[in-house]
């Protein structure tokens, strides 16, 4: 997906049995999709994933640039902290769980180099202690006006307790202070979720499609997210933009806004499959038998396994009962 026009550019499918498990199939369909765009003169400014290591590993030897989508990272954390939350005596942190979330977007947003993302992030663990001076030179302040608080027990300064010490463990691990440097700072990966929320609706998981027909399933969901996803958003009659608010399951409670659209969905590109279809198509037909024959259709999954004889497994189930 291009991140600059949130459209699709190229579609891989990829089965496990193809290359020797699930764990393996993104990064060959990753090898895919750079080849292709390298044969069309396509050059890659970077990519945005998550932090899958054999991506990690893969764009590293091809010296491609990398960046992390923040909300992936920040997901991570923000489930580590809510466990410590339960624990005795750290009741408090769950306060700040929200300030720590928004912390990491604006790290991420406000940041140029590696280190000043790491100085920055590094910093709220003084600030959550009412200290807003900091040792790293890349961040030796915060932004805030420094000001007395009017609550003195919002900030974690207690010494002894467990908070003091798990949480802080948390957000200084290794990796995640790693994974900071690579924070994206411009494009993420939502419209990217937002295109798998429309592939579920032209394959649903409780069905069960052949490869060539989840293939066909996968171009049209594609174009059909690349016609509506340019929709402009909506406007009062004075100009202010319009939103709605909505209660996702997975949020527990906490409401977002969505942009209301200008116009409702439309179906265009049907349009123009049915003029290929039969102007070009059912005129000559070899042509596209031909480039669909080319596709290497991998054998099903069931086939690796032996096919016992139905009278048997009718006989064992009803011995089972």
């Amino acid at each position: 997906m291009d991140l600059q026009t949130n459209t699709v550019v190229d579609i891989q499918l990829v089965q496990s049995n193809e290359v020797g498990g699930r764990y393996h199939m993104e990064k060959e369909g990753l090898q895919r999709s750079l080849a292709l765009l390298e044969a069309r003169g396509v050059t890659l400014e970077c990519i945005v994933t998550d932090r899958h290591p054999q991506i990690q590993k893969f764009l590293r030897e091809r010296n491609i640039k990398q960046f992390y989508d923040v909300w992936r990272i920040e997901k991570g954390i923000t489930r580590q902290l809510e466990n410590i939350c339960k624990l005795k005596d750290c009741e408090k942190l769950r306060e700040w769980l929200g300030s720590i979330k928004n912390h990491i977007y604006w790290t991420a947003a406000s940041s140029i180099t590696g280190p000043e993302r790491v100085a920055k992030w590094s910093s709220i663990l003084n600030h959550v202690r009412d200290i807003h001076t900091h040792e790293d030179p890349n961040f030796p302040a915060c932004l805030h006006p420094q000001k007395r608080s009017r609550d003195g027990n919002k900030w974690l300064v207690v010494p002894g307790l467990r908070h003091s010490t798990s949480w802080r463990k948390v957000m200084t691990n290794k990796r995640i202070l790693k994974d900071v440097t690579k924070l994206s700072p411009h494009h993420q990966t939502s419209p990217f979720d937002s295109f798998h929320s429309v592939i579920l609706r032209f394959a649903p998981k409780n069905v069960v499609f052949p490869f060539l027909g989840m293939l066909c399933r996968l171009y049209l969901a594609a174009l059909h997210y690349n016609e509506n996803v340019g929709r402009a958003q909506a406007t009062t009659s004075t100009g202010r933009p319009l939103f709605k608010v909505n209660f996702p399951k997975g949020r527990k409670g906490q409401c977002t806004v969505k942009q209301v659209k200008t116009r409702p969905l439309t179906f265009k590109y049907l349009d123009d499959l049915q003029d290929l279809i039969f102007e070009h198509v059912f005129v000559d037909p070899a042509p596209y038998m031909d480039e669909v024959l080319k596709i290497p259709i991998p054998p099903d999954l069931c086939a690796e396994y032996e096919r016992p004889d139905k009278e048997e497994v009718i006989m064992v189930s009803r011995l089972n009962q």
